[in-house]
């Protein structure tokens, strides 16, 4: 939301809602329109009567835009501060140890330092950002959702001390505390626990005991102050996957084996470029595709949703190993007259190259097509096309639909998608 807004300034203090894959439903709101009554997951044909009414503007996920938006920002916080752990798109740890102690004489108090970082975030992407800072992550995300609430305090909020803690733990239920689930904010609540401070009271054995273990112990030990786990950055910010996953719901129902093999072959393809620029390989190919869970046929074998795995004999990255050995997990599962609703492969097991475990008593496999020199080459030119150009320039023939070109049928809805500003040159902004 806040990334449409950088390039439509007209929006400011307008209701703004963006809508998830296929338009399907609502997944980021302004205060605006929060305030409207609009919450988190609105399925869009539910509520298009009330966005009209308002005259709420919506837009569907742009991922391209809001993922090189989010690349900025973090590069900027990563190059400012001593560490980053990247938790999400919109999200991040900053580690400001020993700050406080060697910049004090020169840059003031820490919130004078993160209300530099948030200026300095406007500035280079016009992004609006709220900092929390406390000693521990839980307490940083609790500060973080203060800060965001409450405009008197100008977009920061540092628990500091011992007092400011405990007021802001009394200031959020239970529920919104970083780590506590629906079913978990019940079971606390039931047990007269319905704050985070009344959470951060309670026993280590008691935690133990009724939120899952050690984890639950951890979670009050960090609402107490307590630092039970540090940053986990990398040399770019972000941490090595330990799988990798491509799945979309489709832009209409699909019967036919040979479209949904498209949609899959489409998928794997994403997968495995995600696998090269990570520098892994794949040991385990999963595939799955899903009927509607509510409509009359989802009750079949294995139920609406089916999966299949297959252990690779030589780990890979290139597309074409992995497109085949996904159409034939797809053979595997597919039931003739079913109607499909979405499809997805998982990469797991990843490794780097030439670090497969062998067998004490087997001879090394023998390396597959896919394995050799060749073929690495290959996938790196595919890969350094499509950067250039633009992704989807090069594709197997699987991914590119029915023959005479069109849209291909897996292709989702986005009614209301705006334009890459930051990544085509074709939809760079042009002032006249």
């Amino acid at each position: 939301m806040s990334c449409e807004r950088v390039f439509q300034p007209r929006l400011e203090g307008r209701p703004v809602v963006v809508l998830s894959n296929n338009d399907g439903c609502i997944i980021s709101r302004s205060a605006e329109a929060k305030a409207l009554g609009l919450k988190m997951g609105d399925p869009y044909f539910q509520v298009k009567a009330l966005l009209h009414r308002h005259e709420v503007q919506v837009f569907s996920s742009n991922y391209t835009l809001y993922g090189d938006m989010s690349r900025r920002v973090m590069h900027y916080l990563g190059a400012t501060v001593p560490g980053v752990e990247i938790y999400s798109i919109d999200e991040a740890f900053l580690d400001l140890g020993g700050l406080e102690t060697h910049l004090t004489p020169y840059l003031g108090h820490l919130t004078d330092l993160a209300q530099r970082l948030r200026a300095g975030v406007k500035a280079r992407t016009g992004i609006p950002v709220c900092v929390g800072v406390a000693p521990t992550r839980t307490l940083a995300k609790l500060a973080n959702r203060l800060a965001k609430k409450d405009s008197g305090l100008g977009g920061v909020l540092y628990l500091d001390s011992g007092e400011r803690r405990k007021w802001a733990l009394g200031q959020v239920a239970v529920g919104d505390v970083w780590g506590v689930g629906r079913q978990y904010a019940q079971k606390l609540a039931a047990a007269g626990v319905d704050s985070a401070a009344d959470l951060a009271r309670v026993s280590d054995a008691w935690a133990r005991k009724h939120l899952g273990g050690v984890v639950g112990a951890r979670l009050v030990r960090e609402l107490q102050g307590f630092s039970c786990g540090k940053l986990a950055p990398s040399e770019d910010g972000t941490l090595s996957r330990q799988s990798i996953s491509c799945s979309r719901t489709f832009g209409r129902a699909l019967r036919e084996q040979e479209s949904v093999r498209g949609a899959l072959a489409a998928f794997v393809a994403r997968a495995a470029e995600k696998l090269r620029r990570q520098g892994d390989l794949a040991h385990v190919l999963t595939v799955f595709i899903s009927k509607n869970r509510f409509g009359p046929d989802a009750g079949g074998p294995g139920g609406h949703s089916r999966s299949a795995v297959l252990t690779l004999p030589v780990p890979t990255s290139d597309t074409r190993e992995l497109t085949v050995r996904a159409a034939q997990l797809l053979a595997r599962l597919w039931e003739p007259g079913a109607v499909y609703v979405k499809a997805g492969a998982v990469l797991a097991g990843l490794e780097p190259p030439g670090g497969q475990q062998l067998g004490l008593f087997e001879a090394p496999p023998a390396a597959a097509p896919a394995a050799t020199g060749q073929g690495v080459r290959l996938m790196t030119a595919l890969d350094g096309l499509n950067e250039r150009f633009g992704r989807g320039t090069v594709q197997l023939a699987a991914a590119l639909g029915p023959k005479g070109g069109g849209p291909v049928p897996w292709q989702g809805q986005a009614a209301w998608r705006t334009p890459a500003y930051t990544t085509r040159l074709e939809d760079l902004l042009t002032v006249s």
